[in-house]
């Protein structure tokens, strides 16, 4: 048998002083379940009775329905003008957190329909955003059908998640006709344009411009604004040959304009957890008070370019009169 030799002890060594530290007591601390192996366990219990079969057959069955909608896609079948938008590296990585700074058209590749797009074009294009992003698709190219899936995790691609949630945001607000109102109100494009609006400071010349440049620069603007109108449908600014009946119509029209258009998109959330009453409050009244301001300084905007249009009106005299006479009164 081995020794084991240990060295002695010098004759100055003393034993060290006891301690008085004592043990803590012992404590409750609640473990929070995560990750992605705890988000697949939730959803097999939620969804499927903790049961692999039902998990399985439910991913064959949605695999089933995408493959459906993608053969009738193949078959030839009308997308009524939607077509195919390319989808940019910045649109992709969209983070779904920040919904309300979303352009929805293009997220749902409907960037040269817009506010023009049908409720079946929408439906079209959110169907195509589905075939081509679904993450349950994307999992199961990925990998084989099987009950390893589960235990590895599902949907692990969380671009992809994150996307198709930013699809799934866009077709709940542009086929709700209260939201998408809202949204149309500001939407992206729509806000950009007016940006570029015509002012008097536009125009080098404050005694007339020729014919051409007052049509091109005025009529796309007026098409543009149409869109708010509770009256349908819109004079728009016509020609040079228009008559005189056409002309007082026109701006007896917009000097009158009754306007749909709101500003509750761009309302102040409430901050997220917060349950006192004042705060809400003083939000709510915020936002009603910057509602009410947008929606005068837009009245205000749309008054001007009335009264910039009619300023530079090439048409001779005795056809403006009438709308001058009106539109001052």
């Amino acid at each position: 048998m081995a020794s084991i030799q240990t060295n002695v002890l010098p004759k100055s060594y003393t034993l060290p002083a006891a301690s008085k530290a004592s043990i803590a007591g012992s404590s409750t601390h609640r473990l929070l379940p995560v990750g992605s192996a705890f988000v697949s366990h939730l959803r097999l219990t939620l969804h499927h009775g903790h049961s692999f079969e039902a998990h399985d057959a439910q991913i064959e069955k949605e695999r089933q329905r995408l493959e459906e909608l993608e053969n009738s896609a193949a078959n030839g079948e009308d997308d009524l003008g939607v077509g195919d938008e390319p989808e940019s590296d910045e649109l992709l990585n969209l983070d779904p957190k920040e919904w309300k700074k979303h352009d929805y058209y293009a997220v749902l590749g409907l960037s040269h329909l817009r506010y023009k797009a049908t409720p079946e074009q929408i439906k079209i294009a959110h169907r195509k955003k589905v075939l081509k992003h679904h993450p349950d698709k994307k999992a199961s190219s990925a990998t084989p059908q099987s009950t390893s899936s589960i235990l590895a995790g599902v949907n692990l691609n969380t671009n992809d998640d994150a996307f198709f949630k930013c699809i799934a945001k866009a077709h709940e607000v542009l086929t709700h006709p209260e939201k998408r109102r809202q949204y149309d109100s500001v939407d992206h494009e729509l806000m950009e344009h007016q940006e570029d609006d015509p002012v008097p400071s536009t125009f080098k010349s404050k005694q007339g411009i020729p014919d051409e440049e007052f049509f091109s620069t005025f009529a796309p603007v007026f098409e543009r604004e149409a869109r708010f109108s509770k009256k349908q449908p819109v004079p728009m600014l016509g020609d040079v040959d228009a008559s005189k009946e056409h002309v007082g119509g026109f701006y007896d029209f917009w000097y009158n304009f009754d306007s749909w258009r709101s500003f509750e998109w761009l309302d102040k959330e409430v901050n997220e957890g917060s349950d006192n009453r004042d705060d809400k409050r003083y939000t709510e009244k915020k936002n009603k008070s910057e509602r009410a301001r947008r929606k005068k300084e837009d009245i205000a905007r749309l008054r001007s370019l009335v009264d910039l249009t009619l300023s530079f009106q090439p048409r001779p005299a005795s056809q403006t009169n009438q709308a001058t006479g009106e539109g001052s009164s």
